[in-house]
């Protein structure tokens, strides 16, 4: 009597682990994402388009240190031959353009659509546009992962071509 109780017991003890193990997985579990609210989205595509301006006026008043604060420490900078880990090596890959006599064009961004990932996420994509005078000099695609850090948005991944 005593060992089938004991065996009754451990039956119930595994059920119930295994209960709460399924209790816990299906609180783990991605909820179905909705639409983003309409008020947070456009906060967000606000944010994003402040950041946007932001740098690209440090950029046109040859500010690097302005450029850059708009970079996450731990940021990430993939270009079309190498991808650059942390705000110092984006900002040495820049250096030279604005260094005395370095070649910086005018910069503006167009085209900007925004993706609200996270209350603290967003991605967005634009395009970049380096103008010498009234001519392009280059344009191409940038998709940028911006992160919400202390009510400022920050670029945590740059992917520019």
């Amino acid at each position: 009597m005593v060992r089938s109780g004991i065996r009754g017991l451990k039956s119930l003890a595994v059920v119930a682990a295994l209960a709460v193990v399924a209790a816990l997985a299906a609180c783990a579990q991605p909820k179905p994402a909705g639409p983003a609210p309409a008020a947070g989205l456009e906060a967000a595509r606000q944010g994003a388009s402040a950041l946007l301006a932001h740098g690209a006026a440090a950029w046109n008043r040859g500010d690097l240190v302005g450029f850059m604060s708009d970079y996450t420490p731990d940021a990430s900078f993939v270009t079309p031959r190498q991808v650059l880990h942390g705000r110092a090596e984006i900002q040495s890959r820049y250096a030279p353009r604005f260094a005395p006599g370095g070649v910086r064009d005018s910069l503006s961004f167009q085209d900007l659509e925004v993706d609200l990932l996270a209350p603290d996420a967003l991605n967005a994509i634009a395009y970049y546009v380096l103008q010498r005078g009234d001519s392009v000099v280059a344009r191409g695609p940038t998709s940028l992962v911006m992160r919400l850090i202390g009510g400022r948005w920050y670029i945590a991944h740059d992917h520019s071509s």
